[in-house]
């Protein structure tokens, strides 16, 4: 089973959910808002499972604890299951919470970074299973406002022109992506629909931009997202 955190309806494992399908294996959403009013209550996922657990990204922060309590008990989730190096995956938000329990400051970066842009991977991002998302096999998407600073013992995995820190790992078995390679052309639609405060409130995005720009992307990236996710959970997961 895989279990995955869930912040928005419409930020799911698109691309990954046929993967894991066609390998017979459950995918468990947990729905974060189910713990905004008992954030206590995650407190009985088990933290220390071998299953493989991916949190998603969403428009809240991680500096948001306040009004989401939430935060706080996904935080003290993956402080547990880090210090285990259980395998865990974290994507945008998920990243950023990562990052958090491992010590390191979240915080906004100097500009929003909405829409397709490559990856420039690291020496060690080449030989790990981020070497199917080099700008050499597809563009990213990426969708977000804030950043972090690199966690200590983690290993720089990849960088963009506007975002220093993209991709990092911790122990054998935590990887932190601030993008998304799991997004499809379908999916992207909903969120259009979802985001579409953010998009008009962002100077130089737009919908029709991002449309045409996820028609000119996505499919590459289905493709090679799938060959990253599948490279990546074989080396991290028993089945």
């Amino acid at each position: 089973m895989v279990n995955v955190i869930r912040h928005l309806a419409f930020e799911d494992l698109a691309g990954f959910t046929s993967l894991l399908q066609a390998k017979d294996i459950e995918v468990n959403y947990i729905e974060a808002a189910d713990y905004a009013l008992k954030p206590d209550d995650m407190s009985q996922i088990d933290a220390l499972s071998d299953d493989l657990l991916i949190i998603l990204g969403g428009p809240v922060s991680v500096n948001d604890k306040a009004m989401f309590p939430f935060i706080e008990a996904e935080i003290n989730l993956l402080e547990q299951r880090i210090a285990a190096d259980k395998p865990t995956l974290g994507i945008c938000l998920g990243a950023q919470l990562i990052a958090s329990a491992l010590g390191a400051e979240v915080y906004p970066g100097k500009e929003k970074e909405i829409g397709w842009y490559p990856l420039d991977l690291t020496e060690a991002g080449k030989h790990s299973a981020l070497r199917y998302l080099s700008a050499e096999h597809c563009s990213m998407l990426h969708w977000h406002g804030e950043t972090f600073d690199l966690p200590d013992g983690a290993v720089l995995l990849a960088s963009s022109e506007k975002y220093p820190n993209q991709a990092f790992s911790y122990g054998e078995n935590t990887l932190a992506l601030q993008f998304h390679p799991e997004v499809t052309q379908h999916a992207m639609e909903k969120w259009f629909i979802g985001h579409i405060g953010e998009i008009m409130q962002t100077e130089g995005v737009d919908v029709m931009q991002l449309r045409e720009d996820t028609r000119r992307y996505a499919n590459q990236l289905e493709v090679q997202g799938e060959l990253f996710f599948n490279s990546w959970f074989n080396e991290v997961t028993i089945f």
